[in-house]
């Protein structure tokens, strides 16, 4: 009992003696940020060196992508806190930001505001506290980076990386290809299947391309195929197999003598069992052994179809949007040369919704207008926009669109028009697009009319997908309104 007293008390006395050092010497909040900015320096470094590399442990990508979340996290506060001053209005708009699910995600809303230089110190010491200690453990994490190879051969300017490969997804794609590349016992004829779920544009088919792009699959497998709902109709696979798209078959290895083919199923819609089990079984049936499915859906309903646990893709966080769409937008200028800029940048992607397309079509926009009074017109533009659209629709306009039905656009040149999204489409990098670019039509001086077709954003990263507007022009009728009139006795009173 003694001891334990002891130990009690001395624990309590070392306590009292930290806290009374670190209350004595409390560092300043400049202090704080510029320990912060260093420690995200060693993070930056980290985080692009594994960015380059194939990493298959799993262990070593799961500390990976702890370690970037809390890297972006880290720059969104320092960001934050160092353009604040620059917050000449009041974006906090109760009916705009209600609908503005990226806005509610971030922890220092409340912060900007507030003029608690106490409140400040806290939230960056805790960031620098949490990174450094996550720095601190990937000490062997860094040690075995250099055994991994490389995946780029030349040196790549991060606005050129994130602008050409997929961002974010290191960790989902190591876990696909490990499922692909993954031998069953001896003996096993069971046919895996990998169900990836995720609601729509979050990036199911950008996965599944540069999965199927990676030279480890594509000497693994003979053949991949790609089919969606409409191919399985029939009970035996190949009968329709002569009729599916071959992607990649040309590209793929001949090294493989197994004949190991990858079917790649996307759904768009809820599942069919029953044409899932006749397309299940006419697999299990002709294809060879170590093939593998991999089946994709906005629906849950599909995990039960898998023999491995599902992949679930997300959103990206509010931190790692702001920190693509910053880096993109600014390309290789320093953000911290534009405070004013930056500030700008930071309200106008508060109304993109998290949309990876709008974020590269606004991105590209605001690069192409580098010009304070332009990036003024687009946030006044933006903040009157979204205010009417939720005020009379009750949902942010991307939401529309997301879900194919009809969104009100209006126009920055001309407020009298508006442009009605009818319905929005996909091209391969084959098929042809509309020369009308949509931010021309929406923030420049085309000015087309009746229905026409405008291109969103053309992608440059597997599958090369180009986003295709149909819309149309309409007028907005002014309705002026009456003054009330009120009468008495007869007399009517103004």
């Amino acid at each position: 009992m003694e001891m334990f007293l002891s130990a009690v008390l001395g624990e309590l006395t070392t306590r009292s003696i930290n806290f009374f050092i670190n209350k004595s010497s409390k560092p300043s909040a400049l202090d704080v940020e510029d320990r912060l900015r260093r420690v995200l320096l060693r993070a930056q470094v980290i985080v692009d060196e594994a960015m380059g590399r194939h990493i298959t442990n799993q262990a070593m990508l799961q500390q990976l992508d702890m370690l970037r979340d809390a890297m972006h996290r880290g720059y969104y506060m320092l960001d934050t806190l160092r353009y604040q001053s620059h917050d000449e209005e009041d974006a906090k708009d109760q009916a705009v930001s209600h609908f503005l699910s990226l806005s509610k995600v971030s922890s220092l809303k409340g912060l900007c505001s507030s003029s608690s230089n106490v409140q400040i110190l806290e939230q960056l010491q805790k960031a620098f506290d949490s990174l450094s200690s996550m720095i601190l453990d990937s000490n062997e994490l860094v040690l075995f980076l250099s055994s991994y190879p490389r995946l780029y051969r030349q040196p790549y300017n991060m606005h050129l990386l994130l602008g050409n490969c997929m961002f974010g997804r290191q960790m989902e794609a190591e876990l696909v290809i490990n499922f692909l590349l993954h031998t069953q016992p001896n003996g096993s004829e069971e046919l895996e299947v990998l169900p990836i779920v995720g609601p729509r544009r979050v990036g199911k088919s950008t996965l599944i391309a540069h999965v199927c792009k990676d030279e480890r699959v594509r000497d693994h497998f003979s053949e991949i195929m790609f089919l969606n709902e409409h191919d399985f109709t029939d009970d035996d696979l190949a009968t329709f197999k002569e009729g599916c798209p071959m992607k990649h078959q040309n590209g793929v290895s001949n090294s493989n003598k197994d004949g190991r083919l990858l079917l790649i199923v996307e759904l768009v819609g809820d599942l069919n069992e029953d044409a899932w089990n006749r397309l299940y079984s006419a697999s299990r049936w002709c294809m060879p052994s170590g093939s593998k499915i991999v089946v994709t859906s906005r629906s849950d309903k599909i995990v039960k179809c898998g023999t491995t646990q599902a992949l679930t893709l997300k959103y990206l966080s509010y931190e790692a949007y702001w920190y693509f769409f910053k880096t993109l937008t600014f390309g290789s200028m320093d953000p911290e040369m534009h405070p004013r800029l930056t500030h700008l940048a930071m309200e106008i992607v508060r109304f993109l919704n998290g949309s990876l397309i709008w974020a590269n079509i606004m991105a590209g926009l605001l690069r192409d207008n580098f010009d304070i009074h332009f990036w003024c017109k687009v946030l006044a533009f933006l903040r009157g926009f979204m205010k009417w659209h939720v005020s009379r629709f009750g949902e942010h306009p991307s939401n529309s669109v997301k879900q194919n039905r009809p969104a009100h656009i209006r126009r920055m040149a001309t407020p009298s028009e508006e442009v009605m999204v009818v319905h929005q489409y996909e091209c391969s990098a084959q098929e042809e697009v509309p020369k009308i670019r949509f931010q021309d039509v929406m923030y420049g001086r085309v000015k087309p009319h009746g229905k026409f077709e405008a291109l969103g954003w053309r992608s440059q990263i597997p599958p090369y997908y180009s986003y295709v507007y149909i819309c149309e022009t309409r007028e907005i009728k002014a309705t002026a309104s009456k003054r009330k009139r009120s009468m008495k006795n007869g007399v009517t009173l103004s």
